[in-house]
C-alpha cells in the first residue's frame, strides 16, 4: 500500500466521522426545542372572572383537592360542564395558594 492510497483512505474516514459529528450537532439543536414545545403549559380561560389561568401541575394539584372537597369523582376539567367549571374556578379565586 502506497501513503497516497493509505492517505486517501485516512481523509475518507476523517471525512466521514466530521460528517457524523455535524449531523450529531445539527440534531442536537433541533431536539431541546421540540422538547420546549412539549412543556407549554395550556392556558383556561375563566368566562365568570374574566381572566386566564396556566393549567399545569399546580393547578392539577388544586383541581384534585376541589374536587376532594366537593366529594366529586375525578373527571378532566375539559370534560366537565360549563356550570361545573365556573364552580372550580369561583371555589379557586376563594382558594388561592
Amino acid at each position: 500500500m502506497t501513503h497516497r492510497s493509505m492517505g486517501w483512505k485516512i481523509g475518507k474516514y476523517v471525512v466521514r466521522v466530521g460528517a457524523g459529528l455535524v449531523l450529531t450537532g445539527l440534531l442536537g439543536t433541533v431536539v431541546p426545542r421540540t422538547t420546549e414545545a412539549q412543556s407549554v403549559d395550556v392556558r383556561v380561560y375563566d368566562s365568570h372572572h374574566h381572566d386566564y389561568h396556566n393549567w399545569d401541575d399546580h393547578e392539577d394539584r388544586a383541581y384534585r383537592r376541589y374536587l376532594a372537597e366537593k366529594h366529586y369523582e375525578y373527571r378532566e376539567y375539559q370534560k366537565q360542564n360549563h356550570r361545573r367549571q365556573e364552580a372550580y374556578w369561583s371555589w379557586r379565586h376563594s382558594h388561592p395558594d
